[in-house]
């Protein structure tokens, strides 16, 4: 719903066709990091936030209408856009009836592969790696890119996850008290296997660099009602590493296959962007402080240099007098000291700060290139 040229537009879908009673109207769905547009389908493409509240048992509570299928459309979704209209041009759910804050908002990435086809790429909170075909949006392909998922057994050939119901968050409708569902540990967390944290594509890769994490979570679901303003959640968690060694992994992925190429583990969570260069290097920043490059092909660390604080922003590259620069911001901070449980204490030693850092390319290099 919305407005074109000052007018109401039309609804996009049914009314009431995947959501119960008004609960749509509170229902989140929030497009809270930035689009992409895709210039040969002249396509907007946005990826849209969970539903609220996270309890997946209150959404689908009731008796919903003819055909009514529960899966709280277009919440944890990606979106194509018309970009004159806004009309939604096709959608792609990736986790339908979401009940674990596995939001649907990061970045799409359009390629070409290497047969010449036109698709997108997307790493899903859920722990998903998924491929679509540019033109309209089906779905092609699916495949874990975290060691752990516990919440589904896989995708199917549809594109719809394959549910185990036992490791959804339980009922609290259906405990002795009504106060507290079952608790169960699901993985990945609810901040995800990958976050906002954007992933990298090299066109002379061909493969992905995608920063994830692997941890787990227990969870929970409580009685709630809506407050305007308030917080909607119905849930409760506590953040918890999957292993001992490491919780960050950048790994190299293939689009075409799924396969892992290489993998570098980090003690602490990965919580920054990557860069790839036609050079082949791969840049991205740890939360204790390295910025570092990787050999593309191999996962090799070629340079690194402590910043002093965890890295959190994007690695970019530029161009002036000739010369070219890698900038990027170091200064920690954000949702896995806030929110991290167990695994905020695994890094609550970092130092904050706040700097940018500039490196330049020397010319015998830039020449040698």
């Amino acid at each position: 719903m919305g407005t074109l040229n000052g007018q109401p537009s039309t609804m996009t879908g049914t009314l009431n066709a995947t959501w119960p009673g008004d609960m749509w109207k509170t229902g989140g769905g929030a497009t809270w990091l930035g689009g992409s547009y895709d210039i040969e389908t002249d396509t907007l493409v946005f990826g849209a936030g969970n539903p609220a509240p996270w309890n997946s048992h209150l959404r689908n509570a009731g008796t919903p209408v003819e055909g009514n299928t529960g899966d709280n459309l277009y919440a944890a979704s990606r979106l194509g856009l018309d970009p004159a209209t806004g009309e939604i041009k096709w959608h792609y759910q990736t986790t339908p009836r979401e009940g674990w804050d596995y939001d649907g908002v990061n970045e799409v990435v359009a390629f070409t592969d290497r047969d010449g086809k036109r698709k997108f790429a997307t790493a899903d909170r859920n722990g998903f790696f998924y491929v679509l075909n540019r033109e309209d949006g089906k779905f092609l392909n699916a495949w874990p890119f975290v060691k752990d998922i516990t919440w589904a057994s896989g995708i199917d050939e549809t594109g719809r996850p394959i549910f185990v119901e036992e490791n959804r968050p339980g009922n609290p409708a259906a405990s002795a008290d009504g106060a507290k569902g079952e608790v169960i540990f699901a993985s990945p967390s609810f901040l995800g296997g990958k976050n906002w944290m954007p992933m990298a594509y090299s066109q002379t890769t061909g493969l992905f660099y995608v920063p994830s994490n692997e941890w787990g979570m227990d969870i929970w679901n409580e009685p709630i009602s809506y407050k305007k303003g308030a917080a909607y959640l119905g849930a409760g968690f506590t953040i918890k590493p999957d292993y001992e060694d490491h919780i960050g992994s950048l790994k190299a992925i293939d689009p075409m296959t799924g396969e892992w190429k290489w993998e570098y583990k980090n003690e602490a969570p990965l919580w920054g962007g990557v860069m790839t260069t036609a050079g082949g290097l791969v840049f991205f920043g740890t939360p204790e402080g390295e910025f570092l490059a990787l050999d593309d092909t191999t996962g090799e660390v070629l340079w690194s240099f402590q910043t002093g604080s965890g890295i959190v922003g994007q690695p970019i590259t530029w161009e002036m007098d000739g010369e070219q620069y890698v900038s990027v911001v170091s200064g920690w901070g954000g949702a896995v000291p806030l929110w991290g449980g167990e695994v905020a204490k695994k890094v609550n030693y970092l130092n904050q700060g706040g700097m940018v850092w500039t490196f330049r390319l020397p010319k015998q290099l830039a020449m040698a290139n």
